[in-house]
């Protein structure tokens, strides 16, 4: 059964009505963080839908062709769905206290603005003009290779995936991976289910990670483990914009 409150809120009130002191403590501790329920299963399926519309996207990617793994995904252009232009600003001002905070541990600039508008403004002077909001999809035996989204110089550190397909009733297998480079020490792993309407925050290149001589970078990357059967979709919300 749907909780009342997805069908008399909107995307943005579900998001803002999230625990975030609960997200920012495991975004520090694990570098992700998986979300409540942001979206219905028919709002999923429109999304999921929206594939084979081909007008609405710039590019499509065979991942075995650039040995990125096994499925296809396809980039937006500028002119989003409503909800995916929804969920991508909502998100943003509340990710940019945690992006603010990794910045200064790590002694980094935090350059990034109030508002994803201006952000997005300060990519494109910089070159990074394409949409980089993605929707993927996987078959049996499809599967995506561990890797970090990095489309250029400018970039924000986190980013979300929101899953449109129900584990164990539209697929199998499929869980989100990740690797982390720990200091001085053997890399770490983690796997996550992603259920039909909830995200996944995760980092996109790295994180803070206590040493003995204050924070050091720890490096991580992600990926999706072999679907075993089914249709996996999902899509991938990204904060800055690509070459």
């Amino acid at each position: 059964m749907i909780d009342t409150t997805l069908r008399t809120s909107s995307v943005g009130e579900r998001i803002a009505a999230q625990d975030w002191d609960a997200l920012t403590d495991e975004l520090n501790e694990y570098g992700n963080a998986l979300t409540g329920q942001l979206l219905t299963p028919a709002q999923c399926q429109e999304i999921a839908a929206l594939y084979d519309e081909s007008e609405r996207f710039r590019a499509t990617i065979d991942m075995a062709r650039y040995r990125f793994g096994s499925g296809q995904y396809r980039y937006f252009t500028h002119e989003l769905p409503d909800v995916v232009r929804e969920l991508r600003e909502a998100f943003y001002p509340l990710l940019l206290p945690v992006a603010r905070g990794w910045a200064e541990m790590l002694g980094r600039p935090a350059r990034w603005p109030d508002t994803l508008a201006e952000w997005l403004a300060m990519c494109h002077a910089a070159g990074q003009a394409k949409s980089a909001q993605i929707l993927l999809r996987y078959g049996p035996g499809d599967w995506n290779a561990l890797h970090r989204d990095v489309f250029g110089e400018l970039l924000f550190p986190l980013q979300v995936v929101i899953g449109l397909d129900a584990p164990g009733a539209d697929f199998t297998g499929g869980e989100f991976i990740m690797t982390e480079q720990r200091p001085r020490a053997q890399s770490r792993g983690s796997s996550t289910t992603l259920l039909q309407g909830h995200g996944l925050i995760f980092t996109t290149r790295d994180r803070p990670v206590a040493s003995r001589r204050g924070w050091s970078t720890g490096p991580i990357r992600h990926g999706v483990s072999t679907v075993r059967s089914g249709r996996r979709r999902a899509l991938g919300l990204v904060f800055h914009d690509a070459k």
